[in-house]
């Protein structure tokens, strides 16, 4: 089951002094790629084997500096944001994975990469699995960290957690709620899903606020969440249609947040599953122990070179 630990200190502000959202280091250069009815903002830097990280609702491709710093020593390292969330363009729709599955083939095509490894977390999860499902031979090895994907293993489970009402949260008036608040919005998920909420710094909490103030960064975010459904059709398909992942896959869950729950989920999709749980850490991986999540990564990957 899910273990999503809360404490009353999780749930009140946490917001000490702490540093900005790191940069990338200088071997990166940012790129905006139209493909596929978006414009992706994309960071690349190094040489090597590709390896690609998809970032989650809340954050950016920003989360993901320290584990490119690691990285880019020996891989090739494409960085995008999700279409319509962070510096990407904001289109009307398109938010179904497996259309974003489409926009991740799109910017390894323009960067003429052929195949690559996967790195994701929390809704990159789902893109992440979508671009795997569609495109097999392009991935090598695949990390998904600490978030469900829609339909497959105990999705219909998951959905009853109180803690994810915000799966849930549409209608015609959620734009205008939060319209103005969203540092309030998404201090609830920083705090929430914790297990120290003030390891995620209060220049972080200013610097992804920023953005997802931007105009129609809220509602995409919004849509991310409303295209679960389809994404669980879609999964279901792919599945009743004799689909597994075949590709070595390590599911990593946050000792605080989803746990050994992530290799279950993934177990029932994809025949080559290592289970492995970051310590000391909620869902917030790159901000609560980066050094883990970055060295178990790190070891993963290895072994595929």
């Amino acid at each position: 089951m899910l273990k999503i630990a809360l404490t009353l200190g999780a749930l009140a502000f946490a917001a000490p002094a702490g540093a900005q959202v790191p940069d990338f280091p200088s071997p990166f250069k940012t790129q905006e790629i139209a493909t596929n009815g978006a414009t992706i903002h994309v960071r690349v830097g190094g040489q090597g084997p590709a390896v690609v990280l998809l970032h989650g609702y809340g954050e950016t491709g920003d989360m993901w500096a320290p584990m490119a710093a690691d990285l880019v020593r020996d891989h090739t390292v494409v960085v995008p944001d999700l279409r319509g969330l962070g510096l990407s363009s904001k289109p009307a729709s398109g938010f179904d994975k497996k259309t974003q599955a489409g926009d991740v083939a799109g910017v390894l095509d323009a960067l003429k990469v052929e195949r690559a490894d996967l790195v994701t977390h929390d809704i990159g999860n789902m893109v992440g699995f979508a671009f795997a499902a569609q495109h097999p031979q392009r991935v090598g090895r695949f990390v998904l960290i600490d978030a469900p994907v829609p339909g497959i293993g105990p999705w219909e489970e998951i959905l009853k957690n109180p803690l994810l009402w915000h799966f849930r949260f549409g209608g015609p008036d959620m734009e205008r709620l939060v319209a103005g608040r969203e540092r309030i919005y998404l201090d609830r998920f920083w705090n929430e899903f914790s297990a120290t909420p003030a390891r995620f710094s209060e220049a972080s909490r200013e610097h992804y606020a920023k953005l997802y103030a931007l105009p129609g960064a809220m509602h995409s975010g919004f849509a991310q969440f409303a295209a679960f459904d389809q994404d669980a059709i879609d999964n279901r398909a792919y599945l009743a249609a004799g689909g597994k992942l075949a590709m070595p896959i390590l599911a990593l869950g946050g000792e605080k947040s989803f746990g050994t729950t992530m290799a279950a989920v993934m177990r029932s999709a994809a025949t080559d599953v290592t289970e492995g749980v970051v310590p000391d850490s909620g869902h917030w991986i790159m901000e609560e122990n980066p050094t883990a999540t970055v060295a178990m990564v790190r070891a993963f990957l290895d072994k595929g070179r």
